[in-house]
């Protein structure tokens, strides 16, 4: 059906039409008149080229310390305590005495020895004299080859009975001895087990005296576990880790609180079996104790030098940030804009990360202006303060 458009409807179209076309003139006009937003100004930023370099590689490892030899004082003859010489606790050196038992019952048992042999010299030479004048007696027909055999077995007995006699006088003299008990080495002497008076059975529990422990060197002991050693053997495959020349790694000390021992040590064993319960093996440094500083049972902290890392991107801390998906740097790209990177980071070197994956050498790094920045902004690059400045800030 056709509508028919009243005339009055027209002219008011008319009459709109050109008021519709002066205001979208007046419009475009204003967005031409209207100045362009200034550009952002650069934000400044400290920055430093990323370097591969090889660094050297220090692992840290809870460790003990350990005697690295130590002796159980133990009596080796039976009798009565008479004595302890030494101080208990305190430092002994090799050969001091320690203890002294009573001495009288084990003379006794010497001279007793000392008689038996001569008794036997005087049997052995009543036997050869015997044999010197049955030889000739016999060779004459005068006695019979019976009495000379019987001659020569009394002096051939005489002569083994001497030697049985020589031997009881030697463990006599042995046995003596053993009444002053010395120390076996130069360490640290512990506490006395049995006190003046107390019958010690040399085959029983009472025959234990005290222990001393050797402390210059001292040991040092930590563990690895299965998981750590199948890692260095990947990365020295993949040439990220290169060990010291004949695995001797250099051992440094560090105390609790942080204080550095001042004598290093080196590793001088690896237990070749893994232990079943833990999954580790035990590693061992030897390390010089002059001063008696370090005592058996102390934890510290053992720092394994001597391996390096080669081609190595290693980045100061604050330069690497923490985020929700990991750690991430800044760099300036060749837009001259801040870039946010993602990274993989390793163990320490020193104060500094060492960066995995995610960097190479040549790009350059933000390392402080972190506050204003943002991914595509604009940075300028301004010189780092000195040393000595921002330690004043």
């Amino acid at each position: 059906m056709n509508t028919l458009t009243s005339p009055g409807a027209g002219l008011r179209r008319a009459m709109l039409a050109p008021i519709g076309l002066l205001g979208l003139a007046l419009a475009l006009t204003a967005c031409e008149q209207q100045p362009p937003a200034a550009p952002r100004a650069p934000v400044p930023v400290v920055v430093q080229q990323v370097e591969a370099r090889t660094v050297p590689v220090v692992t840290s490892r809870v460790a003990q310390t350990e005697s690295s030899r130590q002796v159980e004082v133990v009596a080796r003859v039976s009798g009565f305590l008479e004595a302890i010489t030494y101080t208990e606790g305190g430092l002994i050196e090799a050969g001091e005495v320690m203890f002294e038992m009573d001495r009288k019952p084990l003379e006794a048992q010497l001279d007793m020895a000392q008689g038996e042999v001569e008794a036997s010299q005087a049997r052995l030479a009543t036997a050869e004299a015997n044999l010197e004048r049955t030889r000739p007696l016999a060779a004459a027909d005068a006695l019979s080859q019976a009495d000379l055999d019987r001659a020569i077995g009394e002096q051939q007995a005489a002569k083994a009975a001497l030697y049985t006699a020589r031997a009881r006088l030697r463990q006599a003299e042995l046995n003596l001895g053993y009444a002053t008990i010395r120390s076996p080495v130069t360490g640290m002497a512990g506490a006395a087990q049995q006190r003046e008076g107390t019958f010690l059975n040399a085959q029983g529990a009472s025959a234990n005296l005290a222990y001393v422990a050797q402390l210059d060197p001292i040991w040092v002991n930590f563990s690895v576990s299965q998981n750590e050693a199948a890692r260095r053997e990947q990365r020295e495959r993949e040439g990220l880790y290169v060990s010291p020349e004949n695995d001797r790694y250099q051992v440094e000390v560090v105390l609790s609180g942080g204080r550095v021992f001042p004598h290093e040590g080196e590793l001088d064993f690896a237990d070749p079996s893994y232990d079943r319960r833990t999954g580790t093996f035990t590693v061992r440094a030897v390390v010089p104790n002059p001063d008696l500083a370090l005592r058996p049972g102390m934890f510290v902290t053992a720092r394994l030098k001597g391996a390096r890392r080669p081609d190595a991107i290693v980045l100061p801390q604050r330069a690497v940030q923490k985020s929700a998906d990991g750690h991430v740097v800044w760099l300036v790209n060749a837009q001259q804009v801040a870039e946010l990177r993602p990274v993989v980071v390793g163990d320490w070197i020193g104060p500094d990360w060492l960066i995995e994956h995610g960097l190479n050498g040549g790009e350059t790094l933000i390392t402080d202006g972190f506050q204003r920045l943002a991914p595509g902004v604009p940075v300028r690059p301004v010189p780092a303060l000195p040393a000595d400045a921002a330690a004043g800030e």
